[in-house]
């Protein structure tokens, strides 16, 4: 049986250069900063991001990134294993074992945001409407970066296209990692760069994102297996996941409802 399935081989370090390994996963990181930074450069040439320079957008997306993977990793062991990371705090800044929350990358983020809005003197939902579009590339790539290391395995299947990892065991599972760079990066990216070129009120993209990032989490979570650091509570029957991302959809239809209200309307420069 196993024979009919690909048995995931794919060694997580890209190359070593001396005693250092270059990681596939670190890669991912740094395509998602330079995606990001390309989009939020065209967003601004267009008159999409209230930035006055070239520079602007870069401390922008530098505020973003540091916030986001602050907030992801302590997020990761805040929201997931809190009492061991309370107990074992130095382990918070041994990010080389893994571990990073996506949720908790939003919160950093949009604080970060927040203090650059500030600085700046911007609307900071308008820097959110963009950095929403910039974001949804590098949530692909962090998903493809956690197939390439098997973490985040699916449940058991028979599907056609159901991967075998050996790290685990050997039966077929779900590439659910796939499934979320897909729908998480791909998809989302695609709807909100349509949505984003076109005449909208302010704040609609950062609502369309939320809504859209949760139904998806909270669609492709049924795939993922579950273990003790993932489950919610018994009674509720939902992930931790899934509960993180009900309250983010939850936060994303107020966002829309702001959007809505607002006399400000956001396009294209003629």
């Amino acid at each position: 049986m196993t024979n009919t399935f690909w048995i995931h081989n794919l060694n997580p370090i890209l190359i070593s250069i001396g005693p250092l390994p270059v990681r596939w996963y670190g890669l991912m990181y740094i395509l998602g900063f330079f995606a990001a930074m390309l989009i939020l450069q065209y967003r601004q040439k267009r008159g999409l991001l209230d930035l006055p320079s070239t520079q602007a957008v870069q401390d922008m997306l530098f505020f973003a990134f540091l916030g986001a993977l602050v907030g992801g990793r302590i997020g990761a062991c805040l929201l997931y294993e809190p009492v061991f990371y309370l107990t074992h705090p130095i382990d918070i800044i041994k990010v080389w074992q893994g571990g990073m929350s996506s949720h908790g990358g939003f919160a950093g983020g949009i604080l970060a945001l927040v203090l650059y809005a500030r600085r700046m003197k911007v609307s900071l939902v308008n820097l959110l409407d963009s950095a929403v579009i910039a974001a949804a590339p590098g949530l692909g790539f962090g998903r493809v970066g956690n197939f390439i290391n098997a973490e985040l395995w699916g449940k058991t299947t028979s599907v056609p296209w159901a991967v075998i990892f050996p790290k685990v065991d050997m039966q077929p599972r779900h590439p659910v990692q796939l499934y979320q760079a897909l729908t998480e990066g791909l998809l989302l990216f695609v709807v909100l760069w349509i949505v984003g070129l076109k005449p909208r009120k302010r704040g609609l993209l950062s609502g369309l994102f939320a809504v859209l990032y949760a139904l998806v989490r909270i669609s492709t979570e049924k795939f993922r297996e579950e273990t003790p650091v993932l489950a919610g509570p018994d009674w509720l029957g939902l992930t931790k996941g899934q509960i993180y991302s009900v309250i983010l959809l939850l936060i994303g239809v107020l966002f829309i409802v702001y959007s809505q209200r607002q006399k400000t309307v956001d396009g294209p420069r003629a």
